[in-house]
């Protein structure tokens, strides 16, 4: 008990102390936990022969990973995937795993070990690039689902490739001793005496393995969606949360260990437990149980990777080691930049999809050991394949900083757009038709007054289009396309872009140009609005100013007041927010932390009391009247 505590606190302390520090330098979670692993494990040797141990147990949150991102696609949306499952992903791995193996065969490497190296080594890093893609919130970028259609078809491939690789065995009873010299013995006896596995497919004929298998997985597919439901209400009647818990884990666990019972990977089993589940009404249910549980795992996993890398091997011959890693991600990244072109992916998808996908991964650990334990590949080549594995993982998170600032300094390269022709003009010209936008025209066209509306994205002036909405394409802060609008002779201008400085510099432009022009201006936080008011907007409303205030309203209807005594409460603080704003305006600095001017914190607290005893005057109004 007490080893078991001592190790527990080492793992966590590092994980404490590593990974709050790496997140802060802007260098992600996963480089993280992997160097808090290098730290305790070959570092510092606090953690030995257990971190295999803990491996095989941190592996499962790569399983519950994939269950949950099952959840989050239905059926019908892995149906849509199909093309670039098949086509993306079938292409990349082809390609690697033909590069791979050349490279292999030129190293003087017999071309089975080479095709086994290459099948080996083209899988990539599900678990260390979905969280990166998850922490930067690049998911739903193009980028980022072609990214994960890659990392789906990769983990589909374990399958075939387990089956293909004792096929590249010369024969069963050779072994390699460690020196990678082959030992020539008529048979290999196991220490330990007769080892027994539990397979419902052993000694089985091939048809037979295929029929248990479709069996298993058919399963899988009729439980989750005819008995989840019934044992869910079950659990629910107990009205114990942990059930819910204990639920969910049963379900991932059992489906993991159905799936090895017929050779299948435990990932795979559990992606399609998700997508199965994915239309429950559970689903949400499942997602936050399981979270934290996949966190800590996936934690605990890139830990023991860091901790189980042989440093003494690594500093032998170090160049040797980084080149060859280096040589692997510049080998796949170039296949990889081939394949996005291919597919069209442009600008930063295609930097994320290149740079991202350009490691090996977790599933190369397994290929290359069982590819040993098949008699493919010598010991001591997969030793040194397996450091080139961690080598490139621990250079991922490189990579996407790498992507992070090509990001930054090449954008979206959109391709040139002439502005439209303007053949209308109107009393109120509506400068960007996003979602502030479209409600603004929606209500002054519904009243029967005629609008101009600009933008500059050609996405949302053809989807306006087809409601019927006519939108001019064009950057409102153009003067000439301002001139075109009506600009000289409009009543109303609506500057409502997404951009607050585009915002701010088309107010300051158009009040120099119509001193007399009503200017409306949308604001995205209050020292905005200060800027507006610089600018000369007559009108500035906040994004969720009115929002809140409405839903204020609703509290104070649900806590006690009437409607008319909660409608009150909000138009007086309605009012009184809006003289602040313009008191607290005039003592604003540009460029100055509202925190260090003293000036405008004093008259801020002033101004807030003065609220307190507005409203309290009004309750006590209403009071009267009611009594």
């Amino acid at each position: 008990m007490e080893e078991f505590l001592y190790q527990a606190s080492i793992y966590l302390a590092a994980a404490v102390i590593a990974v709050p520090l790496s997140a802060r330098l802007g260098l992600g979670s996963v480089l993280g936990y992997l160097a808090a692993g290098i730290v305790i494990g070959p570092v510092l040797g606090l953690v030995g022969a257990e971190t295999e141990n803990l491996q095989h147990v941190a592996e499962f949150g790569v399983v519950m990973m994939l269950f949950l991102i099952g959840l989050e696609l239905e059926p019908r949306a892995l149906w849509d995937m199909r093309d670039k499952l098949l086509g993306l992903g079938g292409l990349q791995i082809g390609l690697s795993t033909l590069a791979i193996a050349f490279v292999a065969v030129m190293a003087n490497q017999p071309w089975t070990i080479a095709l086994a190296v290459g099948l080996s080594l083209s899988l990539s890093s599900t678990a260390i690039v979905l969280q990166t893609l998850s922490e930067k919130g690049l998911m739903q970028t193009n980028g980022g689902r072609a990214t994960f259609s890659v990392l789906l078809t990769q983990d589909i491939a374990v399958i075939p490739i387990l089956a293909l690789l004792p096929l590249l065995a010369a024969a069963p009873p050779v072994q390699f001793s460690n020196d990678g010299s082959i030992m020539r013995e008529s048979s290999v006896t196991e220490v330990g005496g007769h080892h027994e596995t539990l397979s419902l497919v052993e000694g089985l004929p091939g048809w037979a393995v295929t029929l248990v298998t479709i069996g298993a997985i058919a399963f899988v597919i009729l439980a989750g969606i005819y008995l989840t439901r019934p044992l869910f209400r079950f659990i629910h009647a107990t009205r114990l949360r942990e059930m819910y818990t204990a639920l969910a884990l049963m379900i991932v666990v059992g489906i993991s260990f159905l799936m090895m019972l017929v050779g299948l990977s435990p990932a795979l089993g559990a992606f399609l437990a998700g997508v199965v589940l994915a239309s429950s009404e559970f689903r949400h249910e499942m997602e936050s149980d399981l979270e934290p549980f996949k966190g800590l795992l996936l934690g605990l996993f890139f830990i023991t990777v860091g901790a189980d890398i042989d440093v003494a091997f690594f500093l032998r011959d170090p160049l040797d080691l980084i080149g060859l890693a280096l040589l692997l991600i510049l080998v796949k990244g170039i296949i990889l930049f081939v394949v996005g072109r291919a597919f069209g992916l442009r600008g930063r998808d295609h930097w994320l999809f290149t740079l991202g996908l350009a490691q090996a991964g977790e599933f190369g650990f397994v290929l290359l050991a069982f590819s040993t334990q098949q008699n493919v590949v010598p010991p001591a080549l997969a030793q040194k394949l397996l450091m080139i594995i961690a080598l490139t993982m621990l250079i991922t998170p490189l990579l996407f900083i790498i992507y992070d600032l090509l990001s930054r300094r090449i954008g979206e390269k959109q391709p040139p757009v002439e502005p439209d022709k303007i053949d209308e003009k109107g009393p109120v010209i509506i400068a960007g038709i996003g979602r502030f936008g479209q409600i603004v025209n929606r209500l002054v066209q519904a009243s029967g007054f005629k609008t101009v509306v600009l933008d500059n994205n050609i996405e949302t002036i053809q989807l306006m289009r087809r409601f019927g909405v006519k939108g001019f394409l064009g950057d409102p802060t153009r003067p000439e396309l301002l001139r075109a609008a009506g600009l000289e002779k409009a009543d109303v201008l609506v500057a409502a872009m997404d951009d607050p400085k585009q915002v701010t510099k088309l107010v300051a432009y158009a009040r120099r140009q119509r001193p007399d022009l009503h200017i409306i201006a949308r604001a995205y936080d209050r020292n905005h609005v200060y800027e507006l008011y610089q600018a000369g907007a007559n009108d500035i409303v906040r994004e969720v100013f009115d929002a809140a205030l409405r839903a204020g309203r609703y509290v104070l209807e649900n806590v006690g007041l009437s409607e008319y005594e909660a409608a009150q409460a909000e138009q007086t603080f309605y009012h009184h927010d809006r003289q602040t704003i313009r008191d607290l305006a005039e003592l604003w600095i540009p460029g100055v932390p509202t925190a260090e001017n003293k000036e405008y914190i004093e008259r801020s607290r002033k101004l807030e009391k003065d609220l307190e005893t507005a409203l309290l005057q009004l309750a006590e109004e209403n009071a009267k009247k009611s009594a």
